[in-house]
């Protein structure tokens, strides 16, 4: 008799207390995780705590500007380079996804050219050509 109570007792433990160490070990877990991902975001904060100071520097500015935006000074001479295009290599080229047109033909009426398109724009792979 004192067996069966004090397996009953240990059984009423284990009900009551497994659920508890199991939220525990989940949060513990939880932790771990969200630590590992603030300590990203640090190093994202920092790097772009780095670009912002960059940013500060009139030089800086000014060479993005010259690169990005293609502005020159005052007296300066720009020169622009065409047809690079061509240069490009085959293994450039074939990186690069081919769309292919709708098929209706000139002659067709706007709503068929519409249709064309919904319909090629139904299938995602519908464009891809390789």
């Amino acid at each position: 008799m004192r067996g069966a109570i004090l397996l009953g007792i240990i059984v009423m433990l284990a009900v009551t207390l497994v659920p508890t160490l199991r939220s525990v070990i989940q949060q513990r877990n939880d932790t771990v995780a969200l630590q590992g991902k603030v300590a990203q975001q640090h190093l994202t904060v920092e790097e772009l705590e780095k670009q912002a100071a960059l940013w500060e520097d009139p030089t800086y500015i000014e060479e993005q500007a010259r690169e990005r935006l293609r502005f020159v000074r005052v007296g300066d001479r720009a020169y622009s380079v065409t047809g690079i295009e061509a240069e490009r290599s085959e293994e450039q080229a074939a990186q690069d996804p081919l769309v292919a047109a709708p098929m209706a033909n000139e002659s067709s009426p706007w709503y068929g050219k519409v249709w064309q398109s919904i319909q090629i724009a139904d299938r995602p792979t519908a464009g891809l050509a390789r």
